[in-house]
């Protein structure tokens, strides 16, 4: 846009003064997350739409996890947008790799860029070297980003595998890591600056209204919820509602925490792409398979057993990403063993525990279930009861006590909900379990 403006006997042509550039900054500090992915996925699908001049990744990191920095990867290789890696000190590890997939890389004054070898957990906690496999893997997501940026491929080798050699850069067996100054020599890092706004007029944006990436309360809740501390937690409670729900049946707060736990387990991981309907099928066929087991199959069938390995693959996959390495997949799955693990002792400790605290005897059944009470429970090879009728004493949810020919019984409903007062009929002794159903008061008890 121009403006004529009349002076003297001459018209002068001024030109009108354009906004500044808009460059989105997005900070990436501390540990990279899987909630960090979808942060910047949404941050650069919003400058894209702006159409801003850039995107800034101000990084200061020690790395993190390789399937978040992977997919960060991704959507910065495939951002229409001009990226800009800002390695505020350091881009270590998985920032390294985040900082090669930009279009330009500026380094403070005093910076590093490197030691990027995968590591696991051990079982003690300590970290140790991954596997071939997974060296080999990252080591060539690396080759990957650094060509497709036109950056010297042997260098960013070298960063993840201590075998790579390169002749006056880095000897075998020792990791490369570069400074501000090293990184420039050789081609990694294009420019150096101080500031972010010096990195900007560097780059070419001088007096760019830069605006600074926020997280949603969303995003910032994927972050807390996908922690390994977190989802195991939730994982944990998540398994212990349904199995206290059983112990004490009636009683529907276990199970609604129990399963919002496993929502919003899967609700944080399905929103960084890991978890997907094939997992939540898993789980699912886990769960049935389980309860089967629990009311309907005596003893410990096939059920019970593929109920087990479901869940345990259901959640397993949950927790790790395509692609995933043995390494990842075995700690993955000991993750899930524990939490099973630690699910059952704790509803084995709540269970005896609650008949002693002040609010868990409302929960609970507070008489013994002796046999000078009137008790009794069938054993396997007493077929006494069937056919009998009687009436249900106590809600059948779907354990209870009913009373049969006098005796109170300790029985479970064939499903459904039976409440107290309704008459009864015994379908089936299976082992010590004594199954019911609702009866109509005239109803002709069958024959045994």
């Amino acid at each position: 846009m121009a403006v004529l403006v009349w002076s003297g006997f001459a018209i002068v042509r001024v030109p009108a003064q354009s906004p500044p550039a808009v460059v989105y900054a997005i900070p990436i500090e501390d540990v990279i997350d899987l909630g960090l992915a979808p942060f910047l996925a949404r941050t650069l699908r919003e400058a894209e739409e702006a159409g801003a001049a850039a995107v800034v990744l101000d990084i200061n990191t020690f790395g993190g996890r390789v399937d978040a920095a992977v997919a960060m990867r991704d959507a910065l290789l495939n951002s229409p947008v001009r990226t800009i890696a800002f390695i505020n000190q350091r881009a270590m590890s998985a920032g390294a790799l985040i900082a090669l997939a930009c279009n330009t890389a500026i380094m403070t004054t005093g910076g590093t860029i490197g030691a990027a070898a995968p590591v696991v957990g051990g079982r003690s906690g300590e970290t140790q070297p991954a596997d071939e496999k997974s060296v080999s893997y990252v080591r060539s997501e690396f080759r990957a980003t650094a060509e497709t940026r036109n950056r010297p491929a042997a260098i960013a080798e070298a960063m993840v595998d201590a075998d790579v050699e390169i002749a006056g850069v880095i000897e075998k067996g020792k990791l490369l890591t570069l400074t501000t100054s090293q990184a420039l020599e050789h081609k990694v890092a294009d420019l150096s600056a101080d500031t972010l706004a010096a990195a900007l007029a560097a780059s070419g944006i001088p007096d760019a209204d830069a605006r600074i990436a926020q997280q949603t309360w969303a995003e910032t809740l994927v972050r807390f919820l996908t922690h390994p501390v977190v989802s195991s937690l939730l994982m944990t409670v998540g398994l212990l509602g349904p199995i206290v729900e059983i112990r004490t049946p009636g009683f529907a707060v276990p199970d609604t925490v129990g399963l919002l736990s496993l929502g919003l387990f899967f609700w944080g991981h399905w929103i960084v792409q890991l978890a997907g309907w094939e997992e939540s099928l898993l789980v699912s066929l886990g769960v049935v398979l389980v309860a089967i087991e629990v009311f309907v199959l005596p003893g410990f069938t096939v059920a019970g057993l593929a109920g087990i390995i479901a869940l345990v693959a259901g959640l397993g996959m949950t927790l790790v990403g395509a692609g995933a390495t043995s390494n990842a997949i075995i700690v993955a799955l000991g993750r899930v063993a524990l939490s099973i693990l630690v699910a059952m002792a704790a509803a084995f400790a709540l269970v005896r525990l609650l008949p002693r605290l002040p609010f868990g005897r409302r929960l609970v059944l507070e008489t013994g279930m002796q046999t000078d009470l009137g008790y009794v429970s069938a054993p396997e090879s007493d077929r006494q009861w069937l056919g009998r009728t009687g009436t249900a004493l106590s809600p059948l949810r779907p354990a209870g006590i009913a009373g049969i020919d006098g005796a109170r019984v300790d029985v479970v409903s064939d499903g459904g909900f039976i409440e107290a007062g309704t008459p009864i009929l015994v379908t089936r002794v299976d082992g010590n379990r004594i199954v019911v159903r609702a009866s109509a008061p005239h109803l002709e008890a069958p024959h045994a």
